[in-house]
């Protein structure tokens, strides 16, 4: 190993962040992890610097792919951290920026709405085991803008999304969902 590529077990956890900052989802290339709250914590561990990773859901199957990715930019840039994926408090949309809600709509994916966990820094406990007959949320069109869409199946291209479709423009489309 040459000296430029030696790992360095003394990272400051701000080096950490600045490597991590522009690594992206694999499943959505425009956002990045931090963008969605996925990457949740730089920590001092037991064993040195931790990367706290959060799934947007317990299966996820990204999540493999997201931990290599993260080891694979700390060792580029020559830290030494572990990765560490933590599944409580479980993760929210609530935790998303406001960027990563616009560049998933301009990708062409409807941003959740809103949240069902509160703020981040809450510990709200909310249970809701079926959707309201009576409760339609309303789903903008993230090509055309307009209101008038259905939800055309419960799952899109993935778990955490449902598809949809505008009844404007007729474009299909998914939404991430709100956790």
């Amino acid at each position: 190993m040459n000296p430029s590529t030696a790992l360095t077990p003394t990272a400051d956890p701000a080096q950490v962040w600045a490597a991590l900052d522009a690594l992206t989802d694999p499943e959505i290339p425009v956002v990045t992890l931090r963008e969605l709250g996925i990457l949740r914590e730089v920590r001092d561990g037991a064993e040195g610097l931790e990367v706290v990773i959060t799934p947007t859901y317990s299966g996820c199957p990204a999540m493999g792919q997201i931990e290599d990715d993260v080891r694979a930019t700390l060792a580029a840039h020559g830290i030494a951290a572990r990765v560490v994926t933590q599944l409580a408090p479980a993760w929210t949309t609530d935790w998303m920026s406001d960027a990563a809600k616009e560049k998933l709509r301009a990708y062409g994916i409807a941003p959740p709405q809103c949240g069902s966990h509160g703020s981040a820094g809450e510990a709200a406990s909310i249970v809701r085991f079926a959707a309201s007959a009576a409760a339609h949320e309303v789903v903008p069109c993230p090509q055309c803008g307009s209101t008038n869409t259905t939800e055309t199946s419960h799952f899109g291209s993935t778990a955490c999304k449902a598809q949809y479709r505008c009844l404007d423009c007729m474009e299909p489309f998914d939404y991430f969902k709100p956790y």
